[in-house]
């Protein structure tokens, strides 16, 4: 970095919080794409006035800046991919201003880790549902900017379901406020909506208010074992038809049982097709086993073989311990893992599902499938050998007739992980020129010098 704009930044968030040495830079180089792109600098803002005195010397200057949170996405969208500064917010900016008990509402810095929101929320007796995978670690920023989801969603819908709004920095360094801690706001252009999911390409975050609703006091597991996956994915749909809304609706193909159990030993039945581990919530232990019994009832109907549930934590833990373990589990099928987050509407869940292992015989590869079928989410993983570039390009052919499959049947190339750099390729299989003309229209009225995170999710 020049000499010149790294003395300004130092005298901006003092010379304990710029770097620009090896092992900063190596360290903010990546995410769990294991792409590497190094920085020019690494800078700890301490304030929202820090940042916005960083971004408006940036938009100046037209220096990139990265604003990244805990580096846990798959799909390189906070890597600095074309050089420039990482902003890392999860030092400073980590703190819950605010648990409104009687509003029901939390105020958060965007360093918040989204385990540590919902522990904290949970002992007032509250509740913030979005759970991705990466709960333990991932912040509450970069679940706004990915509008991430997780098992929950099923029921409870998704990080956009619970911002309320959110404090931000322009690239020119204005600071703006959009959405209000009301339950109802029709006032203004939806500015809280466009932001979220924007992948950190349009403002930094620097406050979120949070919805919160009460938490249900009870919950129970089951699992139910299919013969096919065609079984277990009509059940899911009927499922959610019937009435009934299990809190998180998981499948696992044969091929992950098999690869769980080769790993783990747990007695799994290898011959199944699929499993479905479901959880339902609710304050009375009747209304919970009207749910299971109205649930095993559809299941069985379509030709579940055996329904499961759990008596205790402990049993409920091991039900639930195969769909919490199936990504490391896959490693039996290869050393390189293409892992997909596609979407698309519950009732064509049959026909994706037909449609992958399709792809999968045409390549002769294994294509493991599991994930949050109540949302109609599917993780779905090409698996090769990494050390095989003939294979590593199979791999990538496989994964666009994937995307292709999914856009045919009216789903969305990402439910949950973002586009970044990994899925910008396919943008244009998704979205028509218009549509991308807009993006990139939108982009430029926020960042009409192009500094913020630039040529993310296939934007110029």
């Amino acid at each position: 970095m020049d000499k010149k704009h790294y003395e300004y930044f130092k005298n901006i968030v003092g010379d304990e919080n710029i770097f620009e040495d090896k092992a900063h830079l190596i360290a903010y180089s990546y995410d769990a794409t294991r792409e590497h792109f190094e920085p020019d600098a690494v800078i700890f803002p301490r304030h929202e006035e820090d940042i916005s005195a960083i971004l408006k010397h940036c938009n100046e200057y037209k220096i990139i800046i990265v604003p990244r949170g805990a580096g846990s996405g798959f799909t390189g969208g906070a890597l600095p991919s074309e050089g420039g500064i990482v902003l890392a917010l999860e030092k400073h900016m980590n703190k819950i201003l605010e648990i409104d008990m009687k509003n029901m509402v939390a105020i958060v810095q965007p360093g918040v880790i989204n385990m540590d929101l919902q522990k904290a929320v949970e002992e007032v007796g509250l509740f913030y549902p979005p759970d991705p995978a990466s709960q333990d670690y991932s912040t509450i920023g970069g679940n706004v900017n990915e509008n991430a989801g997780g098992m929950r969603a099923a029921k409870y819908g998704i990080t956009k379901d619970y911002v309320m709004a959110i404090r931000a920095v322009l690239p020119n360094g204005d600071i703006i406020k959009a959405g209000k801690r009301t339950i109802k706001d029709v006032a203004g252009y939806n500015i809280a909506g466009i932001l979220i999911a924007s992948e950190g390409t349009l403002a930094v975050t620097t406050e979120v208010t949070m919805k919160l609703i009460p938490k249900p006091k009870l919950t129970k597991t089951a699992m139910g074992i299919f013969p096919s996956v065609k079984q277990a994915m009509e059940a899911v749909y009927k499922t959610m038809a019937s009435g009934i809304t299990p809190v998180a609706m998981e499948f696992l193909d044969n091929l992950t049982i098999r690869a769980v159990e080769q790993t783990f030993n747990k007695g799994l039945p290898t011959e199944a097709g699929a499993i479905l581990v479901t959880d339902v919530d609710g304050n009375l232990e009747d209304d919970l086993d009207f749910q299971l019994n109205k649930i095993e009832e559809v299941f069985k109907e379509n030709g579940c073989s055996e329904f499961k549930r759990a008596k205790d934590d402990k049993e409920a833990a091991d039900l639930w311990f195969a769909r919490r373990n199936a990504s490391p589990a896959l490693s039996v099928y290869g050393s390189k893992k293409l892992n997909e987050d596609v979407t698309v509407p519950r009732a064509v869940l049959p026909e994706l599902l037909e449609k992958f292992y399709a792809i999968a015989d045409k390549y002769s590869i294994n294509i493991p499938c599991f994930g949050h079928t109540g949302d109609g989410n599917v993780h779905t993983n090409v698996m090769v050998d990494g050390s095989d570039p003939e294979q590593v390009k199979i791999a990538y052919e496989a994964i666009e007739e994937v995307f292709q499959a999914t856009i045919d049947l009216g789903g969305t190339l990402s439910g949950e992980h973002g586009i970044g750099i990994a899925k910008a390729p396919y943008m244009k299989m998704a979205f028509t020129d218009e549509e991308m003309n807009l993006f990139n229209s939108i982009k430029m009225a926020f960042d009409p010098n192009n500094i913020l995170n630039p040529h993310k999710m296939g934007l110029k």
